[in-house]
């Protein structure tokens, strides 16, 4: 079985699909054969074929060349909202052995696959599963993004803890500007290496136009 990851974020719009996206391109720059999973995906939209899209699943299949959609993004809702109000306002459960069995599938046909999940670590998916709940079931690495600004040490200790308290291998983080560069940032990265126990993986500067 290929290795996999489970990113993860201190946050909503944090930027884990963008660092998805620059993992990606490195591990293909290693000759890897990589691809993406998005178990989950609310705000999308309907396209006039009748088909879905969603800026993520379409960002993480660019940069993988995956076409099986169904396959890489078993649950998809219409409005962007948490996972667990978009299902139960469309009369879904969701069902964490679908999302295992799709995750295995992917991972059959690659060297690396990596797994988005949707919002922080415990973004809730229904009223007794949580992100975390998805993250234990897959028995991932944890690759955890850093969205750096202004109070970004505490998410981001907070989490580390909650990850390994799961059980789970804190595998690397990401330190991500998804906005500009904040106040003593240097500094914050500093304090963050030092207190987080994995390694930096990326650090991805500041780039309005991705």
């Amino acid at each position: 079985m290929s290795q996999g990851y489970f990113i993860t974020g201190t946050d909503t719009e944090i930027g884990k699909t963008h660092s998805a996206v620059e993992l990606i391109r490195s591990y293909r720059e290693q000759g890897k054969i990589v691809l993406a999973m998005k178990p989950v995906a609310s705000g999308c939209e309907i396209l006039p074929d009748g088909g879905w899209w969603n800026d993520d699943v379409a960002r993480l299949t660019a940069a993988t060349g995956q076409t099986d959609l169904e396959l890489m993004n078993p649950y998809r809702f219409l409005p962007p909202v948490s996972p667990h109000i978009a299902a139960r306002e469309a009369g879904v459960e969701i069902e964490l052995p679908r999302i295992v069995d799709h995750c295995r599938r992917l991972r059959e046909q690659a060297d690396i696959v990596l797994v988005e999940g949707a919002g922080g670590w415990l973004a809730p998916l229904s009223d007794s599963l949580f992100m975390s709940d998805m993250a234990q079931a897959l028995a991932l690495p944890v690759i955890l993004v850093v969205g750096m600004r202004l109070g970004c040490i505490n998410h981001a200790l907070l989490t580390a803890k909650a990850v390994r308290d799961s059980g789970l291998e804190l595998a690397g983080w990401v330190a991500n500007c998804a906005q500009p560069p904040q106040a003593a940032y240097a500094e914050n990265l500093a304090t963050l290496k030092r207190h987080i126990p994995a390694p930096l993986l990326l650090e991805i500067p500041y780039r309005p136009a991705a």
